[in-house]
């Protein structure tokens, strides 16, 4: 993937404190702390946003790679990508966009190489703080999250964008998926239309190179 760098932005993986400050803003990231797809739905709902974003926390005092990514700009946090393995998320892997997407995995000891899953990390959220928003903050978050997850084993990363030339009126309560343009712009291929507005994309990495 070509990194086409942004002026004033730079991208590391995410710190609790920076994350802190960004998500501390008035704001449904206040509120959810990026849990929503780590939690399935009643556990999502019985847990009060402090005890989402004492989840959230713990996420970065295990010693696992750093859940996210976050944009910088004059050294302020204004940006946040989630990405972790697929695994993490149980919402999406009991979500309708991917069991419609998801082939039946290949059985038996036949079964060629190639077609053998790898390993899959899911681009599941963007923050983009108030002010920085249309100015290359969310791609430069998505190349920062496919390098970060690259980095860590991932053979794939995978998203599930809202496609607004179906949804057009789609708003910010739904575009923290990211948009299907936006993935493309980052080389991602489209697998998936199967829930009309939402596309499932996947960039596979193996025999890639950073660039």
């Amino acid at each position: 993937m070509k990194h086409q760098p942004v002026p004033g932005l730079t991208t590391a993986p995410a710190e609790w404190p920076d994350v802190e400050g960004l998500f501390g803003l008035p704001g449904e990231p206040s509120r959810c702390w990026c849990r929503y797809f780590a939690l399935t739905g009643p556990e999502y709902s019985a847990l009060e946003p402090s005890a989402r974003k004492a989840q959230l926390k713990e996420k970065f005092d295990g010693g696992s790679p750093s859940p996210g990514v976050l944009a910088f700009r004059d050294g302020e946090p204004v940006g946040w990508c989630a990405v972790e393995p697929r695994a993490c998320y149980p919402r999406v892997l009991r979500s309708r966009v991917l069991r419609l997407a998801e082939p039946s995995p290949p059985t038996g000891a036949g079964a060629a190489a190639s077609e053998r899953p790898g390993e899959v990390w899911s681009v599941t959220c963007f923050v983009v703080a108030p002010g920085h928003r249309r100015s290359g903050v969310a791609d430069a978050l998505l190349r920062a999250a496919v390098d970060h997850a690259r980095l860590h084993g991932a053979d794939i990363v995978e998203g599930y964008p809202v496609d607004r030339g179906q949804r057009p009126k789609a708003g910010a309560a739904d575009l923290y998926h990211g948009t299907l343009n936006l993935f493309l712009r980052a080389e991602f291929q489209a697998v998936s239309s199967a829930v009309p507005g939402r596309a499932v994309v996947r960039l596979d990495l193996r025999g890639a190179t950073a660039s």
